[in-house]
């Protein structure tokens, strides 16, 4: 068996049309391989035992564990200093800097680098709230804004997408190269998730040493099947308006730059947010067509090459995953990818039962960087 895979992954490899199916057939030979050969070890660390528990008012409710976070939670005196990042390709990224003293030059010994969602920001609560409490505990945070996400539009035409890691190692590059910090830690929220799991799989043993663990919430692993549930009626059809909605103002903000023209024939076609993916964002971001983006960049293709440790936490009642975004078999090959699946937490949720400043997800998150046993 062994012998014929390789001759076909070989045949398929040497046409250079063939590299998308190529990339799906190995993504595929993974999951199957688990199902049928039957590998008589799971090398993934699996978290059956999640502590998560929601507040007794919200239990069950995966939507409004979903919303009430986003809209309505607040992180109070965060500190920020701002800083623009110009990139080879001619580029800027704008970054925020939320050191623990507070003071703009003085540094911490340790930094956590902070990477957001769909159309999330640096100042979404999820992002103010984990640097919070990682000052709290020594570490400078840096927040990054993907192209266009500052409030101000990106200069080239490309947007940012779930496959954005070279942004993600360009940052990291300029941080090893400017500053001293020894100890690094990587979180990503939703696509800053998928992002931050894709790059660490594509450096594979040529991560950068300083960079000792990472943690990604609420993640995407599986584009292709999670895609479609943000199709279904009711809140599902609200994100996936509110999504859309916000992506066509930044177009509209960058019709110099894609031409008026285009932009004016483009707008009227988009419908829904499968229009926007299929029609421009596929396209625009150099890949054919939508089904070749969300199969390229599903960072469930890259977690068996992944080198640190390194936790994945993807609630089962999330309203925008599939359940393949949460199952083992796309990293048994890897010892470092430590999978916890909550009963609850909705996306990018993960409320605390009891009241305090700091959410679960951020106590989580500290623990495991930490490398403590609590699951506060």
């Amino acid at each position: 068996m062994g012998c014929t895979l390789t001759n076909i992954l070989c045949t398929f490899s040497d046409s250079k049309k063939n590299v998308n199916l190529l990339a799906r057939l190995s993504f595929g030979f993974i999951i199957l391989s688990n199902f049928v050969f039957h590998f008589p070890t799971i090398r993934m660390p699996y978290i059956s035992d999640s502590s998560y528990r929601p507040p007794r008012w919200l239990k069950g409710r995966q939507h409004l564990q979903t919303i009430i976070p986003s809209v309505f939670r607040k992180i109070k005196n965060i500190n920020a200093f701002g800083q623009r990042l110009e990139l080879p390709d001619g580029d800027f990224l704008d970054l925020d800097w939320i050191n623990a003293s507070g003071n703009k030059n003085q540094k911490a010994d340790k930094l956590v680098i902070l990477s957001h969602g769909l159309e999330g920001s640096s100042g979404r609560p999820y992002i103010t709230g984990m640097a919070k409490l990682f000052n709290q505990h020594g570490y400078d945070a840096l927040a990054w804004n993907m192209r266009g996400c500052s409030g101000q539009p990106n200069r080239l035409p490309e947007f940012y997408h779930h496959g954005s890691s070279k942004d993600l190692k360009e940052i990291i590059k300029f941080t090893l190269q400017n500053t001293h910090y020894q100890h690094i830690v990587l979180i990503g929220f939703s696509l800053g998730g998928n992002v931050t799991l894709k790059y660490l799989g594509e450096e594979n043993t040529n991560l950068p040493p300083q960079i000792k663990r990472a943690v990604a919430f609420s993640v995407p692993c599986h584009l292709p099947s999670s895609v479609p549930l943000l199709r279904q009626k009711g809140f599902n059809q609200y994100y996936s308006d509110r999504f859309k909605n916000k992506l066509i103002e930044k177009i509209k903000l960058k019709k110099h730059i894609l031409g008026e023209d285009f932009v004016a024939r483009l707008l009227p076609k988009i419908k829904t947010l499968d229009d926007l993916t299929d029609l421009f964002f596929a396209n625009i971001n150099g890949f054919e067509t939508a089904e070749d983006y969300y199969y390229l960049n599903s960072s469930g293709n890259f977690l068996s090459n992944i080198t640190i440790p390194t936790l994945i936490v993807n609630a089962a009642n999330d309203p925008m995953l599939s359940p393949e975004c949460s199952d083992i078999a796309l990293a048994q090959q890897s010892k470092f990818v430590y999978l916890e699946v909550p009963a609850e937490g909705g996306h990018c949720g993960f409320m605390n039962k009891n009241k305090g400043q700091f959410y679960w997800s951020e106590h989580r998150a500290l623990a495991f960087c930490e490398d403590t046993q609590a699951q506060t």
